[in-house]
């Protein structure tokens, strides 16, 4: 009944909006009667596009709305979380094809989940008056400009609770993109990340995490643990992490190779992009593309170290971000702040490192964050943040050059503590028998 209702009545929107959308309120009890006793996601679907029109075009947006209208966003929003883990929601995604009304559903629950919590009405997930968001490359997605890192989530300083916290406050200001790895914290890292993502958080972010596995074995069952501890049927970007030793790439590109689970589980519907990490050499990151591209397979994105002493030792800005630019690969910038020891030098400031990073070709820029106040850090670094011009470059570059020559605060390329594949090595699984090779 409400969507013979809602049908006949998309024809009474005035062209330029003048008019609230009538059939909302009137339709109130009934569509959440009928959501409730059916779960129907179609319903859902079509409810939600009403609601959508009706908070953007009344005055007064959601505080405005009459009490049964307000009940029908709190119980249609519901509805849309509860089936984005289930099948249904591979028929809403379907029916975006063909019905317009259906193609406002992402949206308009997005925008009611975000009700009160700081996102306009009529605001779309890539716009918020505190972000910027960048394109990921050639996929066709934007990001946020700044990223939420996963390793912090669950350091010494950060319980459970904050962890939560501080995932939730930085989507509701706007952060779409969130990293993690199935090595982080053994494991609490992607727990707690997935604990934050529900109650509709989940739709509202760009998902990545990272795999150890260097065979299509082991790779495979890294990936589903992430997707249990993540509480997710699909991330959007998966990528082989520690990317740091000449031979990573010919095992990970070896016929039963851990990109072969990728691709595997790309085609099941279980990530959508395929990247690959590194902060080792930047040799090794063209490597690995050279021998993808001797595979026919094109990455995605790539995540590498990004940042104001960087340009002067065995740079990744100026030996490997050319190329991904070149060819449409989402970049990553992470260890803007080299896990803090270049804010040892006192030679910069933490938003000057952020800015920094942010100046260049990047996607996003992936930071720790650990407390509330590090969150409002990388806010007020996206807000007072302007393309730097050639001096500014040049006069940032001539403060970190005398201390950066060395890798002396990169200790991640000169040294193995940061190399946890290195620390456990079982985490890349057996390494497959090479035959027919003589002594």
């Amino acid at each position: 009944r409400c969507r013979r209702e809602l049908s006949s009545q998309w024809h009474r929107i005035d062209a330029g909006g003048r008019r609230p959308y009538p059939p909302v309120p009137a339709l109130a009890p009934a569509a959440t009667e009928a959501t409730r006793a059916t779960e129907s996601p179609g319903l859902a679907a079509h409810v939600i596009a009403s609601a959508y029109y009706y908070r953007l075009w009344h005055p007064d947006g959601v505080p405005g709305l009459l009490p049964g209208v307000s009940a029908v966003i709190g119980e249609m929003g519901r509805s849309v979380r509860r089936h984005t883990a289930r099948p249904a929601r591979a028929r809403i995604k379907a029916s975006t094809q063909t019905d317009w009304p259906v193609n406002l559903c992402s949206l308009g629950s997005s925008l009611l989940v975000a009700a009160g919590t700081g996102r306009t009405r009529g605001m779309a997930l890539d716009e918020h008056p505190q972000m910027l968001y960048r394109p990921l490359g050639s996929t066709g997605e934007k990001v946020s400009a700044v990223g939420v890192g996963g390793f912090h989530l669950a350091s010494e300083r950060v319980d459970e609770r904050l962890a939560v916290r501080i995932v939730r406050t930085a989507i509701d200001r706007g952060i779409t993109f969130m990293d993690n790895c199935w090595d982080y914290n053994a494991g609490a890292s992607e727990m707690r990340m997935g604990k934050a993502l529900r109650d509709g958080y989940r739709d509202q972010v760009f998902l990545m995490t990272k795999i150890d596995g260097r065979s299509r074995k082991e790779a495979t069952r890294q990936l589903e643990e992430s997707l249990r501890r993540l509480q997710v049927d699909h991330i959007d970007l998966v990528q082989h992490h520690e990317v740091i030793r000449y031979e990573d790439p010919h095992r990970i590109f070896a016929e039963e190779g851990a990109n072969a689970a990728l691709v595997e589980a790309r085609d099941a519907g279980k990530l959508r992009y395929i990247g690959f990490t590194g902060h080792k050499d930047p040799h090794i990151h063209l490597h690995m593309l050279d021998v993808a591209a001797d595979h026919g397979f094109r990455f995605d994105a790539v995540q590498m170290p990004l940042n104001v002493m960087d340009a002067h030792y065995r740079s990744f800005e100026r030996q490997v971000l050319p190329r991904l630019v070149r060819e449409g690969i989402g970049v990553l910038g992470m260890k803007s702040m080299a896990e803090g020891i270049i804010l040892e030098t006192r030679t910069v400031t933490p938003v000057e490192c952020l800015h920094y990073a942010l100046n260049l070709p990047t996607s996003v820029v992936i930071t720790g964050i650990d407390s509330l106040q590090i969150l409002d850090q990388a806010f007020e670094a996206i807000r007072t943040f302007r393309r730097f011009s050639g001096e500014e470059v040049e006069e940032l570059l001539s403060r970190t050059a005398p201390l950066a020559s060395a890798g002396e605060f990169e200790p991640f390329k000169t040294t193995s503590l940061f190399d946890g594949t290195a620390q456990n090595p079982e985490w890349l699984g057996a390494e497959l028998e090479v035959r027919g090779i003589g002594d």
